[in-house]
């Protein structure tokens, strides 16, 4: 009798390890099949798979397998359906792209796409192309919001600027009985996992339309010219690497690639559909690709609008508050060295200051004659300047007394050059400066700038922007 119970027990092991085994065999052979082109799963990236499913990933160690992997950088195999709209005749600078599913509650993609069109002049919508994918499954919602976008927005689908693309259920991986992380319910895995797949196509097919890719909601409303905005802050970034620059601190709103890296990141959304939410995945892939801090541009460009999230109808009032609508104006900060004498709290240095990115300078608590220094490369006409001090955290850490001075006649060595003299522009008032026409009231070329403090404060300092608009460049 205990030799059959052993027995029994055996063959139960048995079938167990065989249900382990082909079960095991199964997700090696999906993972294997997104390095087909490769033959072959590098350890390294077994190792990243698995730290990718419990959101600890290790950029600095696995950035050179994952950029290697030929792989990523072909397109996906699918075929998508055209909607609306016709193949780009031409490469554009900058595509928007927006994924659209019913909406238990508010359906706001047609404002969202109107928001794009209004808030860009005539010159600005020749440089762009905006894919609409609907991405539900119901034919009957598509087809009749299909008529909704091509009644309204006729003129930009014949002026080839407007597609609208569809791809068939078929082509989904499976979206049920998937992995519950974080305690998330079955539906909200499932909605998840199918808005990852969703703009995994969605950037697969955007990949060769232009220069630039940026990722918006359905529920979004624009800045006026945004796209000037968007290449003004590209050329200011020429020479430095990144991989992702944000113009909005909400969800995947605002997100900018390069084109090239379209690629990479559809497989990299595919590969881990069910392990995450997108924004989450979002930042591993800025972190593969060797970019460790966030790039983000201040005030922002766009908006959340909707009330009612595309989950269940729920309720969604989040609101980004650095967004401005109108009269966007971003300073040109050409290249320039910065150097202070004030004693530097921690890694709050002095180039974070002299951005629109969401950082800052942050000195210790400054003496008379303490300065804030900016040697530019080449001699500047100056038509704008503002400086903005304190953060709304630390909303005494301000220059209480100080002034602004621009300079002439550089001396001294790369590294310690100066202006000989300066001439003082004002005063400090509040914690902030600003003054117009500068190009009116300095009639020399400007080769410095420095913020100086007349009086010592025993507050800390945060110069939270200095901000430099320029006009004609000087001949040289």
């Amino acid at each position: 009798r205990h030799n059959l119970k052993y027995f029994d027990k055996m063959r139960c092991l048995r079938k167990r390890s065989a249900v382990s085994f082909l079960g095991i065999l199964v997700v090696c052979l999906l993972f294997m099949n997104l390095y087909i082109e490769d033959g072959y799963v590098l350890e390294g990236d077994k190792q990243l798979i698995r730290e990718t499913a419990t959101h600890q990933l290790n950029p600095e160690r696995y950035v050179h397998s994952f950029k290697d992997l030929s792989n990523f950088s072909g397109s996906i195999n699918i075929s998508y359906r055209y909607l609306a709209g016709t193949p780009l005749p031409r490469k554009r600078y900058l595509t928007i792209g927006l994924s659209s599913v019913k909406r238990k509650k508010g359906n706001y993609l047609l404002e969202t796409i109107k928001s794009i069109f209004e808030q860009s002049s005539y010159e600005e919508l020749k440089e762009i192309a905006v894919v609409v994918q609907l991405a539900d499954f119901d034919s009957a919602w598509c087809e009749g919001m299909v008529q909704d976008i091509s009644q309204k927005f006729a003129h930009h689908i014949i002026a080839g600027r407007l597609i609208v693309i569809h791809v068939p259920e078929d082509y989904y991986p499976v979206l049920d009985g998937l992995k519950r992380n974080y305690n998330d319910p079955e539906d909200r895995v499932k909605f998840r996992s199918k808005q990852n797949v969703d703009y995994a196509f969605l950037l697969n097919f955007c990949a060769n339309l232009s220069d630039y890719y940026v990722m918006l909601e359905d529920d979004v409303r624009c800045s006026k010219n945004f796209l000037t905005a968007v290449k003004k802050v590209i050329t200011s970034r020429e020479g430095s690497y990144w991989v992702t620059l944000e113009f909005s601190k909400l969800g995947y709103i605002g997100k900018l690639y390069h084109s090239h890296d379209l690629p990479r990141l559809a497989h990299f959304l595919l590969m881990f559909y069910q392990e995450m939410p997108c924004d989450w995945l979002l930042i591993h892939f800025r972190g593969l690709l060797a970019q460790k801090e966030v790039i983000r541009f201040k005030p922002s460009l766009f908006q959340h609008m909707g009330y009612y999230s595309s989950y269940k109808g729920a309720e969604n009032k989040l609101k980004d508050d650095d967004f401005e609508e109108e009269s966007f104006d971003i300073p040109d900060n050409p290249p320039a060295n910065l150097h202070t004498n004030m004693n530097v709290f921690e890694n709050y240095e002095a180039s974070k200051a002299y951005s629109s990115i969401d950082e800052y300078f942050w000195g210790k608590a400054p003496s008379t004659g303490d300065f804030y220094g900016i040697v530019f490369e080449k001699p500047i006409k100056i038509s704008k300047i503002k400086v903005v001090t304190g953060t709304e955290d630390r909303q005494n850490d301000i220059l209480h007394h100080g002034a602004l001075e621009v300079g002439e006649k550089i001396v001294g060595s790369k590294k310690g050059r100066q202006c000989t003299t300066y001439l003082r522009l004002g005063e400090f008032k509040n914690g902030n400066f600003e003054i117009t026409d500068v190009e009116h009231k300095v009639l020399f070329d400007i080769n410095c700038m420095r913020i100086l403090v007349t009086k010592s404060q025993k507050e800390w300092l945060i110069i939270r922007s200095i901000s430099v608009w320029t006009s004609q460049t000087p001949n040289q």
